[in-house]
C-alpha cells in the first residue's frame, strides 16, 4: 500500500525583517530543538505561556524587534498549550543526510520567493527524496520568516491558521524516526526551513518485523 502524507502549509506570516545567518549550524539547531520538545512537552507549553504575553491582537511583538501577524492570535497558543500538557515524552528523531539533501534541495529551489510542497518541476517531497536515491515514504513541514530555531520549531506546534494542525501533528508522530533540516534565503520572508520526516534513514516504508528461525 503506498502511504501518501501530506501537511498543510504554515499560514502565519511573518512582517518584513532581515534575514540572519543561515546554513548547515541552524539546520541542525532546528533539528535539535525539534528533539528537545519532544522530550519535554510540558517544558514547551511553559514557554508557549511566555510568548502568549507578545501578543497584541494577532500581532506577536518578538523581544528583538520581529513581528509575526497570525491568523488566530492567543487560541492557537492556548489550544497547543493545552495538547502539550497532555503530550508524553517522545524519543529523539535521528539525522537521515538524504533527507536533509532532499530537504535543502527544496529550500535552495524556493529561494526566489516559492512556497508551498511542490517544486516548480512538479515534484513533491517523496519525489524529492526518490530524485535523491531514497524513497517515497516522507512528510514534510516548512517555516517561512524565522532563523532562529526555537521560533522555527514554536510555528510548528502552535500551527496558526492550519485547521487540522498538520505541522504538530508530524513533530509528534511515533511514526517517524528520522528527519532531515534544509534551510535557506527566501526572497519575501527572508528564510525558509524544510524539515523532511521519515520511518526509515532513506524514507523507504517501515517493514513488519519477521520472526527469525
Amino acid at each position: 500500500m503506498k502511504l501518501v502524507v501530506t501537511a498543510a502549509l504554515a499560514a502565519s506570516v511573518p512582517l518584513p525583517c532581515v534575514a540572519g545567518p543561515v546554513g548547515s549550524s541552524l539546520e541542525r539547531d532546528v533539528l535539535a530543538e525539534i528533539n528537545r520538545v519532544r522530550a519535554h512537552p510540558r517544558e514547551a507549553a511553559e514557554e508557549l505561556r511566555e510568548y502568549r504575553r507578545w501578543f497584541h491582537g494577532t500581532v506577536a511583538h518578538f523581544p528583538n524587534g520581529f513581528e509575526l501577524a497570525t491568523n488566530e492570535g492567543v487560541n492557537a497558543v492556548d489550544e497547543a498549550i493545552e495538547f502539550l500538557e497532555k503530550q508524553a515524552p517522545l524519543p529523539p528523531l535521528d539525522a537521515g543526510d538524504l533527507l536533509a539533501l532532499a530537504a535543502r534541495d527544496h529550500a535552495d529551489e524556493q529561494r526566489g520567493g516559492g512556497i508551498g510542497h511542490i517544486s516548480p518541476n512538479g515534484k513533491n517531497p517523496g519525489d524529492r527524496v526518490k530524485a535523491r536515491g531514497g524513497d517515497i515514504f516522507v512528510a514534510e513541514t516548512i517555516a517561512y520568516g524565522p532563523d532562529d530555531p526555537e521560533v522555527v520549531v514554536r510555528q510548528f506546534i502552535v500551527d496558526d491558521g492550519v485547521a487540522r494542525r498538520g505541522h504538530r501533528t508530524l513533530l509528534f508522530s511515533t511514526m517517524y524516526r528520522f528527519a532531515g533540516v534544509g534551510c535557506g534565503a527566501h526572497a519575501d520572508y527572508g528564510n525558509v526551513c524544510v524539515v523532511d520526516y521519515a520511518a526509515t534513514t532513506n524514507g523507504g516504508p517501515q517493514l513488519p518485523k519477521t520472526a527469525s528461525r
